[in-house]
C-alpha cells in the first residue's frame, strides 16, 4: 500500500477551508495544502505533489470539473486522485464527476470530525481496486 500524507485542497471559502484544514492536520494528521481557486492548483500541484487532491466543484473562475481536466492534462501530476467535494449529490451528478474520472465525491456541508476518516476510507478502497504493479 502507498503512502498517504499529502493532501491537496482545493476550495474558495476561507471558512471552510480552515475547518477543513483543521480537521485533517489535527484530526487526521495530514498535511494539508490549500489552494483558492483552479488556476493555484494548476501551479501548486506539481510542487506540492500531494498524494491526493480534493476539489470543490463550484468556484468562481475556473469551476472544480474544469480544473479537473486541466490537472490531468498536466503528465507529471496527471495519476494523482481527485476526490470532488460538493453540495450536489444526486446521483446523477455524483456518476457525471465518477465519469469524468474522479474516485469518489464527498457531501458539503461535511462534518470535520470524520472527514479524514472519510477520505482514508476513500484511499483504502481505491489502493484495494488498483492495479498490482510487477516488480
Amino acid at each position: 500500500m502507498s503512502t498517504f500524507q499529502r493532501i491537496l485542497y482545493v476550495e474558495d471559502e476561507p471558512d471552510i477551508q480552515t475547518v477543513a484544514k483543521l480537521a485533517l492536520e489535527m484530526v487526521g494528521g495530514f498535511t494539508v495544502k490549500i489552494c483558492s481557486s483552479g488556476e493555484e492548483a494548476l501551479t501548486e500541484t506539481a510542487d506540492f505533489m500531494p498524494d491526493l487532491i480534493l476539489l470543490d466543484v463550484m468556484m468562481p473562475g475556473m469551476d472544480g470539473p474544469t480544473t479537473f481536466n486541466r490537472l490531468r492534462e498536466q503528465p507529471i501530476i496527471a495519476e494523482i486522485p481527485i476526490v470532488f467535494m460538493t453540495a450536489k449529490i444526486q446521483p446523477s451528478e455524483i456518476a457525471y464527476y465518477k465519469s469524468l474520472g474522479a474516485v469518489d465525491v464527498i457531501a458539503k456541508p461535511f462534518d470535520p470530525m470524520t472527514l479524514a476518516d472519510q477520505i482514508r476510507i476513500i484511499w483504502e478502497k481505491r489502493e484495494q481496486n488498483a492495479p498490482i504493479q510487477a516488480v
